[in-house]
């Protein structure tokens, strides 16, 4: 049975990659595991492997006594004798146990049981060992399965796990293609797979662009921030160490080839490369590409910014579900506040303050109240019910309510009479201008890879312009 151990352990050992030492200590483990379960599991057995002769020697200790009552742990004295005549009583005796071979069914397959245990200890530490310095990496595989929705990749020597939630919604692969993600986590000690992947994180795009870019890999152009929306799109800002290379033109490529290659990855995902300033009104302006800016404020203690675009630009800005703006947020990392120039000067009108501080009033309501001519809580409060049901929010009931508690706001924040003259001016005329210029002087955002599609200005609502504007 063991002739041909020494060979078997040399073999496995190298195929595998484990140490040597790690499958003698597994064989050794088993076959005293199936000793007990043959011969009594009292009994103190000791294995060793031989390596010159390539066999396993098992000895069994006993304690010499004058009359031996358990077989399994005492030898009577006379029969110690016998085996080595000058043992004494109280002496431990071991012998070596012959014909170990036939340990049965059972103690076999007990002793494979642990030879496969210890063998995938051993290769849990393998892979742990091999991987452990590539997490963060990107590496490339073949769908090997799904398990439950989770994608199985074969990596070469071991399987990784994609897990669901980390596959780009709505993009399929099927066993046997080839796949690209991020290493994502190398678990030293886990029952399923060690190394978890995914092509979701904000890194995965990151690294994409520095294994496209020579720029980014030479440390050229440096990446400065990432925001995804997996599957959908994306934003990266991008700066240059030397003042005569383009950070936006090298990650585009000789006509748009290298983020090509990137969204083709990533299969379909548009992606912004947008310019870093350190300044936030400029990079702010640059975040919001396609969409043009007029006018920016910056709150650093809040962290936060309140961007001011054209009317028409409001929904270029915003994006599909306020997809844009979301990104662009995530992007700096700051809250982006945006309001359109017509909602901007509103707000700078005080008759439209006191509407926003009656209860039930927010500034979609406020700038539909504005539009029909009421300007004011106290222009509110003299209103009729008839007045307000024209507009679709609004009905008997609600716009009761409202009138009763613009009344209590009129009284309580009345307005000077001469603030209340310049009814000639519509709200957003002469403001505007003056907001528009303020803007020109806002320094050029970097073009982004891609425009917003036409769709997006009709998908959201451009708060703050006339109803019949809509």
């Amino acid at each position: 049975m063991l002739s041909d151990l020494k060979r078997i352990i040399d073999q496995i050992s190298r195929d595998r990659g484990f140490d040597k030492q790690l499958l003698i200590e597994a064989i050794e483990e088993a076959v005293a595991s199936a000793a007990r379960k043959k011969y009594g599991s009292r009994r103190d057995i000791e294995v060793h492997y031989n390596e010159e002769f390539g066999e396993v020697e098992v000895f069994q200790f006993r304690s010499v006594v004058e009359e031996a009552e358990d077989d399994q742990t005492e030898i009577s004295l006379e029969d110690a004798k016998q085996k080595d005549p000058g043992v004494q009583l109280g002496d431990e005796l071991g012998e070596k146990m012959e014909n170990i071979t036939d340990l049965g069914r059972i103690a076999a397959q007990s002793a494979k049981q642990v030879i496969i245990h210890r063998m995938k200890d051993a290769e849990r530490e393998v892979i742990y060992e091999m991987f452990k310095d590539r997490e963060g990496e990107v590496v490339s595989g073949i769908v090997q399965r799904f398990e439950r929705g989770n994608m199985i990749v074969n990596l070469g020597r071991t399987d990784a796990i994609l897990p669901k939630d980390h596959q780009i919604p709505k993009r399929s692969f099927k066993q046997g293609d080839r796949i690209r993600a991020y290493l994502a986590e190398v678990r030293e000690n886990s029952r399923d797979s060690q190394l978890i992947l995914s092509r979701t994180v904000d890194e995965f795009l990151a690294k994409l662009f520095t294994m496209e870019v020579p720029e980014i890999a030479e440390g050229i152009v440096r990446i400065m921030g990432v925001s995804r929306e997996p599957g959908y799109r994306a934003k990266i800002a991008v700066s240059s160490t030397e003042s005569d290379v383009d950070p936006v033109g090298a990650c585009v490529g000789m006509k748009g080839s290298r983020v090509q290659n990137v969204v083709q990855e990533l299969q379909g995902e548009r992606i912004d490369i947008v310019t870093w300033s350190p300044d936030p009104a400029k990079y702010v302006y640059n975040a919001l590409a396609p969409a043009h800016v007029s006018m920016v404020m910056v709150d650093e203690d809040a962290n936060s910014l309140l961007v001011v675009v054209p009317n028409d630009q409001l929904s270029l800005a915003i994006g599909r579900q306020g997809q844009n703006v979301r990104l662009a947020s995530k992007l700096m990392g700051w809250r982006i506040d945006v309001k359109s120039e017509q909602r901007w000067a509103n707000l700078e009108n005080e008759g439209y303050q006191t509407l926003l501080m009656v209860p039930g009033i927010d500034e979609g309501l406020a700038d539909q109240l504005f539009s029909k001519g009421i300007k004011s809580a106290s222009d509110l409060s003299r209103a009729t019910v008839e007045d307000l049901t024209i507009i679709r929010s609004i009905d008997d009931d609600f716009g009761l309510q409202l009138i009763e508690a613009a009344a209590k706001v009129a009284e309580e924040h009345p307005m000077e009479p001469e603030e209340k003259e310049p009814e000639e001016t519509a709200a957003g005329e002469v403001g505007d201008a003056e907001i528009v210029e303020a803007g020109g002087a806002e320094a050029a955002a970097a073009e982004p890879v891609e425009a917003e599609e036409p769709g997006d200005l009709t998908e959201h609502e451009t708060e703050g312009e006339p109803e019949e504007n809509r």
